[in-house]
């Protein structure tokens, strides 16, 4: 096999490569990170998940009722823009929200929510939040600034203590 020919085969496979590796999509698209904006449909993630999500805590042992705890290390939040139908978990920015405040419910300790300014661009979860051990609670997602037409996205999470 000639020189040149090895190398056209070289780079075409690596073109084939890279076409087959799976590309970040949701609702139908890529989503590029973008400043949040007013007019949008969108959905919250926490640890990349809107059903089924779940918040790792530093709960280990045996855990009684009531007993709370802190966040491990290393969780996420974030909001998604929405193109297409949307659920009842969806929120709206309305007409004036350039950024998501994210809070947790139940919290047993007062905390300054997380203010996402971006679509698709994760921000940590706070170790130091004072959550349930183990149990259900909501994480909120409200645009703000809020006006008439905004509505908060919600998304249920359970608490998990570690082994």
């Amino acid at each position: 096999m000639s020189r040149k020919l090895r190398s056209w085969c070289v780079s075409l496979a690596a073109a084939g490569a890279l076409l087959a590796a799976p590309v970040p999509a949701f609702a139908g698209g890529v989503v590029d990170p973008a400043p949040i904006a007013p007019n949008n449909p969108f959905v919250g993630l926490v640890n990349d998940q809107t059903p089924n999500a779940t918040i790792r805590m530093a709960c280990f042992g045996p855990v009684h009722i009531g007993q709370t705890g802190h966040p491990m290390d290393g969780q996420t939040v974030k909001v998604l823009p929405v193109t297409g139908p949307t659920t009842s978990q969806a929120g709206y920015t309305g007409s004036a929200a350039n950024s998501v405040l994210v809070s947790f419910g139940p919290a047993s300790s007062t905390t300054s929510p997380i203010v996402l300014r971006t679509w698709a661009v994760s921000a940590k979860i706070p170790t130091t939040l004072v959550l349930p051990c183990y149990g259900t609670g909501t994480v909120t997602f409200a645009p703000y600034p809020t006006s008439a037409t905004a509505r908060s996205a919600t998304v249920q999470v359970t608490f998990v203590g570690q082994p």
